[in-house]
């Protein structure tokens, strides 16, 4: 199989420390956003890149049970909001689990890189997704 891919690059990292989402911080109000952008999207000053992650606590889900158009990973699958553990970041993305009856707000959760599809010349495609505390 070909070397993995991220699904667009500046959006997370994996290293030693485990995986991390890459926010922006304004160096002037610093308040945090996801995506990182070279600008604040609150106060327009420089934004630095951050590296959040990898703990949060799920604070709303659902389960998507049809993929929306260009969508190329399993459905169904869970989606949630999520607050970064020490930042006050809520970030939205997938969830491991897409059974809403093992889900509930207040659930610890971590950040986990895994792929999401196979792209046409075989590169398995890497995104970010929230797994519960405890589960592999």
């Amino acid at each position: 199989m070909a070397e993995p891919r991220p699904i667009l690059d500046g959006l997370f990292e994996t290293d030693g420390a485990g995986a991390r989402l890459l926010a922006g911080r304004c160096t002037a109000c610093a308040a945090l956003h996801f995506p990182a952008t070279p600008l604040c999207p609150y106060c327009g000053a420089s934004a630095d890149v951050a590296r959040v992650g990898p703990r949060g606590t799920l604070r709303l889900f659902t389960s998507v049970r049809t993929a929306p158009p260009g969508y190329r990973g399993p459905v169904p699958y869970g989606f949630g909001v999520v607050e970064l553990d020490g930042t006050g970041l809520c970030v939205l993305g997938r969830l491991v689990e897409a059974d809403t009856r093992r889900l509930h707000p207040g659930q610890a959760v971590r950040l986990v890189i895994e792929p999401l599809y196979v792209d046409d010349e075989g590169h398995p495609v890497l995104s970010w997704l929230f797994a519960a505390e405890g589960s592999s």
